[in-house]
This record gives structure tokens, C-alpha cells and sequence, in this order.
């Protein structure tokens, strides 16, 4: 019977969509894992799904003036299909707000209640009187009491990176109304993981140090060692699964309670589709269960999931919880809310058919162990000069000179040639590395292979040899051949579509992993003609990327989002030009058959002059007469409606959008120059 491996990524919030530090930092490395099992033989549960409760969902339905529901509606729909179009291989992609997950959920809260695992306690949260509900630490804001940064939420301060209480906050404001909030008595249910400190030494500080990753390990010791506190599994919230009890109206479960138990709710889904036993995969000894995640997972992963389980008393434990660190974009760190990210989806419209590549790039700068970084230049030298310079042009080569010498079909060798050996040693070496969550290297080792695939082709020339040693000239072909076949088969992890071409090139299919030696196509078989595996990326590309990464930072430094860009520069020799003067409208009237123009007569202290505006639909005539306004005197004459217009009023908008009048701030002569 196959070994059970149950595969878990990180649920992505349903507030927005997946950008690339998701990408490199859990799904592609969990894909790639998950494939290379597979491969193994194990049966595996890659498990996945939309976390869809929290007040991440609740803050994006309140910004946009929809319900949460529509909410995680649309990205749950966008984050699938951008997943599937990278070719993300999960055997499920639920969602948490579906009936089964809110069942399976309340069903595990009430076995722990049952069991007395709970303490029922009261405490005083902050409430607001206006909106009529109590508010989650996301839902207040004020200023941190280590930074004094004025913008600090109620659980962490994104400034100097503490985090917080919110009976911690000084000042603090509700984000609802704006109110100063009260403090409310109110009751949850905590579950006291300081009883669960003793289990969690021994589980992972004794039993993990070796073989679970230092970021990981490290991490959970300081936690431990800090000593664990009772954490509300409640909250006091009117979205999300609710508290199955009689007294708990108006509450719902933690977002960090069940959102880890839709790995257990998707996997019941997906074995009932199925005809399988979930329980064979969550509660038998002999399976292994694996944690992909980002860093900032780290401790509900591996201090709260696992003390909900061990008092359950039904579930495994992870065998291990490979976190990443964070992808950096240009230097820069990740953020949603500043919009300085590359958004999957989006990849996808501006580099058609190239999943692989950026499959590729992200996992060769994988932040394994710390926090990496993406550029588009780099994006751009992997491509360029890896995969099409390397490995694309190996395999090239190889089908070239194939349909060339031998009309596609493969000869047959007259040797048992060394260098197949080359071929088990690299899927050896690939398997070492993704056994030990090492993707960096596992893809060096693929990219080795090809590298030797070049090496031999150009040290033994066979288009040279071609004429005078026909025989050893088949043993090379034929030893390229395999070379390529293997490529083919190891790549799949990494770049699945690029292993689906070569695969359909080769007439092959997918190996067990152990079986990719030696002998993969054997002589006298036919190549199909070849498909392009990767294409060049221009620096035209490569430019408009960082250009719209460029206008991001523009954007982001407006202390004003409505301000419109900041017009082409001028000298200050073009600034001394300008003529600015005090002048006060004497007599207005609408222009005939145009609906938007004001026709004006303005004392400018030099002269009286006209001046057409349009500006009607802001102000009637009658409002005009007798302002005093400023003038742009020495703007060159134009026609309008037949009118010629001699200078501009100046004018700016208010935050309501509201046109008014650039005026002095108190009376004065007309004429004074401006300056």
C-alpha cells in the first residue's frame, strides 16, 4: 500500500489577490514538493482552499461598500483560477465559508468544550457605541506606545513592527465611526496553551531539533521559552463560523481556529468525492503530514493547531512545517497596500504561456532560510540565459541533429555509455535536496544535467564526426537523447508544462521518480517534431514592468491619492515668465449654445479685458460678479466660441471636488504681481 502524504499549503486570504511572495514563499515550493511525491508513488492529499472569515475580508467589504460575502466571492474565484493557471497541483481547493467546513468546524469546538478543554472568561474589549458592535484589534487604530507612530493598529504597529494589545494603544479610535471606543465587558472562550508548553518541548524542541528548519525551530523555542499565555478561540464578531453554543450569540469562532481545520474540512470533501477515508490520511500514525507556509504562520502552525489537536487526541502531528521567509520586489519590501507587488494573475496576461518562467525564478531565489529578493532584470537573466541558453538550447539541439542524421528516430547504441550515469545521479540528487525542503539546490541539480547535456554534445562534436566515425556518432545521439528524455521527466516538479512538451516530444510517460535511469527511450523510437519550450524576453518587456513598478512609487508617495501627477518640468528662467496677477470680475454671462462657458469682463489693474471660462456648470454669472480672483495675464489670446479670451482664471478644487476660486486672502488693489 502506497504511503500516505498529506500536503498542506497556507489558505490565502479571499481579501485580494495571490502576488508573487505568495508564490515563492508556500504554493510553488508546496506544488513542487507535492509532484515529486507523487512521483515517489506515495498517495497524496495536496489540500488547499480560500480562508474567508477575519477581519481582512471584513476591512476590504467595508472599504468597497459590499457585503464580505461579495468579498471573498470574487477573489476566491480569482485566486483558484490564477492557481490553476500555474499549474498548482492541489487535489482540492475549497473555501471556509462552504457548509461542510462550518460544520466540521463546530463539530471539533464542541469535542474540545465537551472534553472541558476551555476556560470561559470574561474581559473588558473595546466596543463601539455607534456601530453597535465590539472591535477586533484590526478595527482600532491609534498610536503606538514604543514609535509613536499615529496609524498603529490594535495588534501589531506595520511602522516599527511591535506587537501590540489594543489596551496598549495610546489615543486609540474606533475605524468604524472614528469614536473613541469603550471598554465593554464581554465573555469568550480561551483555550490555555501554557497547558500544552510540556507537550510542545518535547514534540518539537526535543524531538525536532535536526531535522525541522532553524527559522522554524528557532522561533517555536523562543515562544516557548517566553512562556505560553490562554488565547481566545472566540470573538466577538458577526462574521465568520459561529460559536456553536446557546450563550454565544452574536460571537464566532477565531480566524486561527478555523481556518486550520479546513485543511481537515477540504480533506473530508475531497475523500467523500473520492470514496476515501479521510481519516487514513489525518489520524493513522503511519502518514505524514507536511505545513507549507509563510513565516508569519509560524505560530499558529506550530504552537496553536498542534495544542488543538492534542486535545482533540484523534490527530497526527506535522512531521514537518518547511516555513519560508519573504520575497522582497526591487529591493523593497511586499505590500499589499501600497500596491508595490507583482500580481499573478496579472503575469499571466503580460507573459502568456510562460508559467514555467516564472515558476523558475521564483523558486531559484526561493527564501528558503531568509527573506530574498525579485528584480525583473534578474527575472529576465534566468530566463534568457538559463533556460533558453541552457536548457532550451540543449534540447534543441538534440532534436535538431535527431531529425537531421536520423529523420527523428532515436539509433541504437552499440555501448552501455558512462555518461548514463549522470542521469541517477542527478535524480538522486534532486530527491536528496527536495526531501530536505532544499528547492534552491534540487533545481541546480536539474540544471546541471543539462549543462552536462551541453558539455557532451560540444565535446564530442557528432557534427563533425558525422561523416568519418557514423557508429560513435550514433552512441552520442543516442546518449543526448536520454539525456533530454530525463530532463523531461525531473523537470515536471518545477516546470510541469515544459515536461508536458517534452514528454508528448519524446512519445514518454511520467516515470515513477526511481525508475529515471539509464535506458528512457529506447533506440528506434520516433521524436515528434519539437515545440518551443521557452521564449527570449526583450528588455522592451523587462522595462515596461519596472516602469509601472515606477509610477507604484510615485503614487505612493502623494500625501494626497487625488492629486493628479505633477505636470512636465519647467526652468526657472520658464517660471519668471509667468505673470500672475490680482484682478476682480466686473461682469459675467453665460456664452450662447455652450453650456459649459462663462464670458467675463475683469479689471487686471493694466487693462480691463475678456475672459472665457468653462466653468458654468460650477457657477452661476450672478456668484462671479464683484470677486476678486487671480489671473494668468500674459497667456497668449485664443478664440473660443469666437470670443477671444485674453489670460486664465486660476482655480483649484476642494476634497469635495467643488471648483472655487483661487483668491487673496484678504482685499487688495488689483494688478499685484504674484510671485
Amino acid at each position: 500500500m502506497s504511503e500516505k502524504r498529506l500536503i498542506t499549503a497556507a489558505l490565502p486570504y479571499a481579501n485580494g489577490p495571490v502576488h508573487i511572495g505568495h508564490l515563492a514563499g508556500v504554493y510553488i515550493p508546496a506544488d513542487v514538493f507535492a509532484r515529486y511525491e507523487r512521483r515517489k508513488g506515495s498517495d497524496v492529499a495536496f489540500i488547499c482552499g480560500s480562508d474567508e472569515h477575519g477581519i481582512p475580508i471584513t476591512i476590504r467589504a467595508k472599504k468597497e461598500g459590499v457585503s464580505p460575502q461579495d468579498v471573498v466571492d470574487k477573489y476566491h474565484t480569482l485566486i483558484k483560477s490564477t492557481f490553476q493557471e500555474l499549474g498548482v497541483s492541489f487535489d482540492i481547493y475549497s473555501r471556509t465559508s462552504s457548509e461542510k467546513h462550518h460544520q466540521v468546524s463546530q463539530d471539533f469546538f464542541i469535542n474540545l468544550y465537551q472534553k472541558g478543554k476551555f476556560t470561559e472568561e470574561l474581559s473588558n474589549q473595546y466596543y463601539d457605541k455607534q456601530a453597535g458592535e465590539f472591535l477586533a484589534d484590526r478595527y482600532i487604530v491609534g498610536t503606538c506606545p514604543n514609535c509613536g507612530n499615529d496609524g498603529a493598529y490594535g495588534d501589531q504597529c506595520e511602522s516599527c513592527g511591535s506587537t501590540l494589545s489594543p489596551s496598549e494603544l495610546l489615543n486609540p479610535k474606533s475605524m468604524l465611526s472614528g469614536n473613541i471606543p469603550e471598554l465593554k465587558e464581554t465573555k469568550n472562550w480561551y483555550l490555555p496553551l501554557n497547558e500544552y508548553s510540556e507537550f510542545l518541548e518535547d514534540w518539537i524542541i526535543k524531538g525536532h531539533e535536526k531535522d525541522w528548519k532553524p527559522n522554524v525551530y528557532g522561533q517555536v523555542k523562543s515562544w516557548l521559552s517566553e512562556g505560553l499565555k490562554p488565547r481566545a478561540m472566540t470573538r466577538d464578531l458577526n462574521w465568520g463560523v459561529p460559536v456553536p453554543l446557546p450563550d454565544a450569540d452574536g460571537k464566532v469562532l477565531y480566524v486561527w481556529f478555523d481556518a486550520p481545520i479546513g485543511y481537515i474540512s477540504f480533506t473530508q470533501e475531497w475523500a467523500e468525492k473520492l470514496g476515501k477515508n479521510w481519516k487514513d490520511y489525518w489520524q493513522n500514525e503511519s502518514s505524514k503530514l507536511y505545513h507549507f507556509i509563510g513565516k508569519d504562520n509560524i505560530v499558529f502552525h506550530c504552537i496553536i493547531f498542534p495544542s488543538m489537536m492534542k486535545a482533540h487526541g484523534d490527530y497526527i502531528m506535522p512531521t514537518n512545517v518547511p516555513a519560508f521567509e519573504f520575497l522582497n520586489l526591487e529591493n523593497d519590501k511586499i505590500s499589499t497596500s501600497r500596491n508595490w507587488a507583482v500580481w499573478a494573475h496579472e503575469y499571466i496576461k503580460d507573459f502568456p504561456g510562460m508559467q514555467d518562467t516564472l515558476r523558475f525564478a521564483l523558486l531559484s531565489s526561493a527564501p528558503e532560510t531568509k527573506d530574498n529578493n525579485f528584480t525583473w532584470k534578474d527575472f529576465q537573466t534566468k530566463n534568457n540565459s538559463e533556460l533558453v541558453a541552457i536548457f532550451g538550447n540543449f534540447v534543441n539541439r538534440v532534436s535538431v541533429l535527431m531529425h537531421k542524421y536520423y529523420e527523428g528516430i532515436i539509433p541504437n547504441s552499440s555501448t552501455k555509455p558512462q555518461e548514463l550515469e549522470e542521469i541517477e545521479k542527478s535524480a538522486k540528487l534532486i530527491a536528496l535536496h527536495l526531501e530536505q525542503f532544499e528547492f534552491r539546490n534540487a533545481l541546480g541539480a536539474l540544471m546541471n544535467l543539462a549543462r552536462f547535456g551541453n558539455q557532451y554534445l560540444q565535446s564530442k562534436e557528432p557534427w563533425k564526426t558525422i561523416k568519418e566515425q557514423p557508429e560513435e556518432t550514433k552512441n552520442t545521439m543516442y546518449v543526448a537523447a536520454q539525456i533530454a528524455a530525463a530532463l523531461g521527466q525531473l523537470c515536471e516538479p518545477f516546470m510541469p508544462f515544459t515536461s508536458e512538451k517534452l514528454l508528448r516530444q519524446f512519445n514518454m510517460e511520467k516515470l515513477r521518480w526511481a525508475d529515471v535511469k539509464g535506458e528512457l527511450i529506447a533506440g528506434g523510437s520516433k521524436l515528434m517534431e519539437s515545440e518551443l519550450l521557452f521564449s527570449k524576453i526583450e528588455d522592451e518587456q523587462i522595462q515596461e514592468q519596472i516602469m509601472r513598478l515606477e509610477n507604484t512609487k510615485i503614487e505612493n508617495q502623494k500625501t494626497n491619492p487625488k492629486a493628479s501627477p505633477m505636470k512636465d518640468e519647467i526652468t526657472f528662467d520658464d517660471f519668471t515668465k509667468i505673470d500672475l496677477r490680482t484682478a476682480t470680475i466686473l461682469e459675467a454671462e453665460k456664452v450662447e449654445k455652450a453650456d459649459k462657458l462663462l464670458k467675463f469682463k475683469v479689471d487686471t489693474g493694466v487693462d480691463i479685458r475678456t475672459v472665457v471660462s468653462g466653468i458654468a456648470e460650477s457657477f452661476s454669472p450672478e456668484e462671479c460678479i464683484g470677486k476678486q480672483v487671480t489671473i494668468l495675464l500674459n497667456l497668449a489670446p485664443r478664440k473660443i466660441r469666437g470670443i477671444e479670451s485674453q489670460g486664465m482664471l486660476l482655480l483649484t478644487q476642494t476634497p469635495e471636488g467643488k471648483l472655487t476660486f483661487v483668491t487673496p486672502e484678504k482685499p487688495t488693489d488689483n494688478g499685484i504681481e504674484i510671485s
